[in-house]
C-alpha cells in the first residue's frame, strides 16, 4: 500500500481527518496536517507507522473530497480575494520541505510580512486554508457563505481608502456601476493593445475624453478646460479597479498576445518546478487514429469507422496511466475521457471489459502535477479550472516540446505493431491503391473488443517491456532499477513521490465537463431549449417564485453526450445536484446535444415546409364555414315565419331546446344490431302481447308536441 499527496487519512475513533500534503524521497517521512482544526499545524510523521495503521484498520483512506471547488462559478470578489492571498503566499508553499519545520517556515513568514505588509494570523489562515483544502487556488476562496449580501458587491455611500490630508484639493468621487462602465471602457481602449501604453498614459487619456468641461484656442492651439478635480476619479482608484477587476492572464494576453504569453509568462499560472524529477511531475496525454475499421456493437452489418486512441504517459517512468478508445475527437471530449481514466481505478476499469488485474499492475489512479497536451486537445475549455481546482499546469508539447511528443507517437506506432497481424479489417500502406484490397469490409471487431486488445497491450507494456536506453541516474543504477514502466514507476513512488495527487473521480468529472448557465422558469431550468428538475428548486418553489418574480440564471456542468442529466453548481461550486428532464422533455432522453440540435433543427424544417400547405388548408376551411353559413342562412330566411315576434322567439328558447334535445336523442341513442343467436328470442318476444307506451302512460309523444306546435304556429299565421 502507498501514500499519495492530497490523500485524506481518517481515525475512525476520534473522527478527525488528517490530509497528507508532502512525502519524503524515500518515502520515509510524510507531513499532514488537521483539516479541520483552526489552529493546525503541519506535523511529520512516520509512513509505515501511517500505512500500519491504514492495514490494521486503525486509520481509514477517504476517496471522497469534501472540496469539490467547481472553477468559474465564483464571484468576482471572492476571485480578487483568492488571487491576493495566492500572490503573497505562492512563492513559499513550493519549497516543501522546509516550509513545514516550524523554524524554517518562520524565516519565510518573516520575509513576507515584510514585503507583504499584512498580518501574521492572516498569513497563517491562508497557508492554513492552503493545506487544510487541497494544496489548489482554489482553497483560498473565501467563506462567503456564511457572510451577509451574499452575491452582492457593496456600495459604499463615501469615498473609501484612508483619510486624506488636504480634502479639498482630493476627488470625492465614488467607485460606482457608471464609473466602472466608463473604467472598462478606458482600459479597453488605451491600456489593453499590443502598443503596451502605461496605466498614467491610460489614465491622462480617459480623462481627456470623460471629463473635458470646454475647450479653447490659444495662439491656434487647442487648449482644455478640466472638470472640477472633485468629480474626476483618481488614478489609485483605476489601478485598483484593475487589480481587481482582471485576473493577471486577462491583463497580459491583450497587451502581448497570446502566442508571447503561452511562451513566456505560462509559468505564472502554475508550478516553478518542472523537471521530470519522479511519477508525476508530467503527464502527456496524445491522441491518433487506430489503423483499424470496427463494426457497430449494436449490428455487425454497421462499419462504423476507426476509432480514436488517446494515451496518458507519465514522461518519467514511460507508464500507460491513462487511456481512451472511442469515436469522440480529437477533441476536448476524448480528452476529457483520457484524463478521466487516468486517476480512476483500474481496477475497476478493467473489470468492466472482464480483465481482472491487481492494484500492483496498474497503480495509477492520480492526477500530475504537469500535463502536456497538444492545442486542440484543449480547444474549447478553460483551462484554468485545471490550474485552480487541480493545481495542474497545462502546457502545450506540440509548439515547445516536440521530444515529448515524439515519445507518446513512438507508443502509438509500437502499440499498433504489436496488434496489426491479429486483426481484422487493419489497414495496411497500401489502402487506397489502384487494384489493393478493400480493408473496410474485412471490420469485424467491436469498440469493446478492440478497447480489450489496447488494455491487454497497456498491462503487458507496463509490466513487462524493457525501455532500452532509459537515462538511469547514479541513485537508480545503485538500486539496480530494471527500466521497465512499473520497476520506475514503483521506485520512484518509494524514492521521488510527492508529484502525484488524489482527488475524488466525482470532483474530477465535474470540473472536466464543460460548464454554462441554465435559466429558472416557471417550467423548469432551462438549458438548450429543454427543462430540468431537481429537489433543491422543488424543496425552495424556485418554479413559482420564477413565474412571480422573473426568472434567474444558475451555474451547471454537463455532458454533451447525455442530456439527459445536467449537475446543477453552488454558487462557490463546493456541491452539486443533479437535476433531469422533465417527464414531457423525455424524447431528449440519452440524446447528444449535437443529435438534440439536429432534432430540433429538422422539426424547425419540418414546420416551414408545412406552412404553405397549412396556409392553403386554412384558406379551404374558411371558405367551407363561409360556404355553411351562407347556405343556412338563406334556409333560415326561407323558412322563418316574419309573424312571429322577437319577445316571443326569446321567451320559447326553454321550450324550444326541449323539444330539440329530445329530437336528438331520439336520432342519436345508441342501437346495437342483434347477433343470428338472438333470433328465437326475437320471435318469442314479438309473440307475447307488450303494452304500448299509450296503454300505460297518458302522455303525447314528442312528435305529437312538435306537430301541434307546427299546426298552431300556421293557424296564428
Amino acid at each position: 500500500m502507498n501514500l499519495y499527496v492530497n490523500e485524506i487519512i481518517v481515525n475512525p475513533n476520534n473522527k478527525k481527518e488528517y490530509r497528507i500534503l508532502w512525502l519524503s524521497e524515500n518515502n520515509k517521512y510524510a507531513f499532514i496536517i488537521d483539516t479541520h482544526d483552526t489552529n493546525a499545524f503541519p506535523v511529520i510523521k512516520n509512513v509505515k507507522e501511517l500505512i500500519d495503521g491504514l492495514l490494521e484498520g486503525d486509520l481509514l483512506k477517504e476517496r471522497s473530497d469534501s472540496n469539490g471547488l467547481a472553477e468559474g462559478h465564483i464571484s468576482d470578489k471572492a476571485i480578487a480575494d483568492r488571487d491576493l492571498a495566492w500572490d503573497i503566499i505562492k512563492d513559499i508553499v513550493y519549497k516543501e520541505p522546509e516550509i513545514y519545520f516550524k523554524e524554517q517556515r518562520g524565516k519565510l513568514i518573516k520575509e513576507l510580512l515584510v514585503v507583504h505588509k499584512i498580518s501574521k494570523p492572516t498569513l497563517y489562515k491562508y497557508l492554513r486554508r492552503y493545506w487544510q483544502r487541497g494544496k489548489i487556488p482554489n482553497a483560498l476562496i473565501p467563506d462567503f457563505l456564511n457572510c451577509g449580501g451574499k452575491g452582492k458587491e457593496k456600495q459604499p455611500k463615501r469615498k473609501m481608502g484612508r483619510p486624506v490630508k488636504f480634502k479639498e484639493l482630493e476627488s470625492e468621487v465614488i467607485r460606482d456601476e457608471s464609473i466602472k462602465k466608463i473604467f472598462r471602457v478606458s482600459l479597453q481602449s488605451f491600456y489593453f493593445n499590443q502598443k503596451k501604453n502605461s496605466l498614467p498614459f491610460a489614465y491622462k487619456m480617459m480623462v481627456r475624453k470623460f471629463y473635458l468641461e470646454d475647450t479653447y484656442y490659444d495662439n491656434g492651439k487647442e487648449k482644455v478646460i478640466l472638470k472640477d478635480k472633485a468629480t474626476i476619479p483618481t488614478i489609485n482608484q483605476l489601478r485598483y479597479f484593475l487589480k481587481t477587476e482582471y485576473t493577471e492572464k486577462q491583463k497580459i494576453i491583450p497587451r502581448v498576445g497570446r502566442i508571447k504569453y503561452e511562451q513566456n509568462y505560462r509559468e505564472l499560472m502554475g508550478s516553478s518546478t518542472f523537471e521530470s524529477f519522479g511519477p508525476g511531475s508530467r503527464f502527456q496525454i496524445d491522441a491518433t487514429i487506430a489503423d483499424v475499421y470496427l463494426v457497430s456493437e449494436y449490428n455487425p452489418d454497421w462499419i462504423i469507422g476507426r476509432p480514436i486512441v488517446y494515451f496518458v504517459v507519465d514522461i518519467f517512468s514511460r507508464s500507460v496511466v491513462g487511456m481512451y478508445v472511442g469515436l469522440e475527437g480529437p477533441s476536448w471530449l476524448g480528452a476529457m475521457m483520457a484524463i478521466a481514466n487516468t486517476a480512476s481505478d483500474k481496477q475497476k476499469f478493467c473489470a468492466e471489459y472482464g480483465i481482472k488485474i491487481t492494484k500492483e499492475q496498474w497503480p495509477c489512479e492520480h492526477l500530475p502535477q504537469q500535463l502536456l497536451a497538444d492545442r486542440g486537445e484543449f480547444e474549447g475549455y478553460n483551462v484554468e479550472r485545471l490550474v485552480n481546482v487541480f493545481n495542474l499546469d497545462p502546457e502545450n508539447a506540440a509548439p515547445y516540446r516536440p521530444d515529448w511528443k515524439g515519445l507518446i507517437e513512438k507508443y502509438f506506432d509500437v502499440f499498433q505493431g504489436r496488434i496489426k497481424p491479429f486483426l481484422p479489417g487493419y489497414v495496411e500502406k497500401d489502402y487506397r491503391e489502384r487494384g489493393s484490397k478493400d480493408y473496410r469490409l474485412d471490420a469485424k471487431l467491436t469498440i469493446k473488443d478492440f478497447t480489450k486488445i489496447i488494455i491487454a497491450e497497456i498491462i503487458y507494456h507496463n509490466n513487462h517491456h524493457l525501455i532500452k536506453n532509459y537515462p538511469r541516474d547514479k541513485e537508480m543504477i545503485e538500486d539496480d532499477v530494471i527500466p521497465t514502466p512499473n520497476h520506475l514507476w514503483n521506485w520512484g513512488v518509494k524514492r521521488r513521490s510527492g508529484k502525484l495527487t488524489f482527488h475524488s473521480i466525482d470532483k474530477i468529472k465535474l470540473n472536466l465537463m464543460p460548464h454554462d448557465v441554465a435559466t429558472v422558469t416557471e417550467k423548469g431550468i432551462r438549458f438548450k431549449k429543454m427543462h430540468y428538475i431537481c429537489d433543491n428548486a422543488i424543496k425552495n418553489s424556485w418554479f413559482s417564485t420564477a413565474n412571480i418574480k422573473g426568472s434567474w440564471n444558475v451555474n451547471i456542468a454537463y455532458d454533451p453526450r447525455n442530456m439527459t442529466n445536467i449537475y446543477l453548481l453552488s454558487d462557490n461550486g463546493a456541491t452539486y445536484e443533479v437535476c433531469t428532464l422533465l417527464e414531457y422533455e423525455e424524447r431528449f432522453m440519452n440524446m447528444s446535444t449535437e443529435d438534440i440540435e439536429y432534432l430540433l433543427q429538422y422539426e424547425d424544417l419540418q414546420t416551414k415546409r408545412y406552412e404553405h400547405t397549412q396556409l392553403k388548408e386554412e384558406i379551404n376551411l374558411i371558405n367551407e364555414i363561409q360556404e355553411t353559413v351562407s347556405s343556412a342562412i338563406k334556409k333560415a330566411d326561407a323558412l322563418q315565419s316574419k309573424s312571429i315576434s322577437n319577445s316571443k322567439k326569446v321567451s320559447d328558447i326553454r321550450e324550444n331546446r326541449t323539444v330539440e334535445k329530445e329530437l336528438l336523442r331520439e336520432k342519436e341513442y345508441f342501437q346495437i344490431t342483434p347477433i343470428e343467436d338472438d333470433k328465437a328470442v326475437k320471435k318469442e318476444l314479438n309473440q307475447e302481447t307488450i303494452p304500448t307506451t299509450e296503454n300505460e302512460y297518458n302522455r303525447k309523444s314528442i312528435k305529437e308536441i312538435l306537430s301541434q306546435n307546427t299546426i298552431g304556429d300556421q293557424k296564428h299565421g
